[in-house]
């Protein structure tokens, strides 16, 4: 279902994620992806959403980024997406998180969605990336730089 998001998102060939990849990122040794999936009555995947956890520093808790909500076009208006964001939720409430974010491409019609359960658009923070030859160059960066970094 991640490439018929990136289909979805008009962005298909720039999905190269194999189920590799998503195996380990969900169930490696160490891992830092979590994931549930939306089932109709007959186990037939409706959606999805991946996520990972971020931390604030000015909460000094964590929180939830939704890497990923996706619900087939079929599925749309059945429950999933509404089920499925309950569900992240429900983890930030028990957990005692304090948010549950996410980034949505501006033509994505599930705004109204996002509004009418009570989500509020950030229009103070913009987001960066930093990727690609730019990622690379400020790598070099680290190290050929005077100072260093500890953990």
């Amino acid at each position: 279902m991640v490439h018929e998001l990136a289909a979805y998102e008009r962005a298909p060939d720039e999905c190269h994620l194999t189920d590799e990849q998503l195996t380990t990122a969900l169930f490696g040794p160490t891992p830092a992806l979590f994931g549930h999936v939306a089932v109709d009555a007959q186990d037939e995947p409706l959606g999805f959403a991946l996520w990972f956890l971020n931390f604030s520093t000015w909460a000094g808790v964590h929180g939830i980024h939704l890497e990923d909500l996706y619900v087939r076009p079929t599925a749309r208006g059945s429950g999933a997406g509404r089920l499925l964001l309950a569900t992240l939720a429900s983890i930030c409430v028990e957990r005692g998180y304090r948010r549950l974010e996410w980034m949505m491409i501006d033509w994505n019609p599930a705004a109204g969605f996002y509004a009418a359960i009570g989500a509020g658009q950030e229009n103070e923070w913009v987001p960066y990336r930093l990727s690609g030859e730019a990622l690379h160059q400020l790598a070099r960066q680290a190290v050929t730089a005077p100072t260093r970094t500890t953990v």
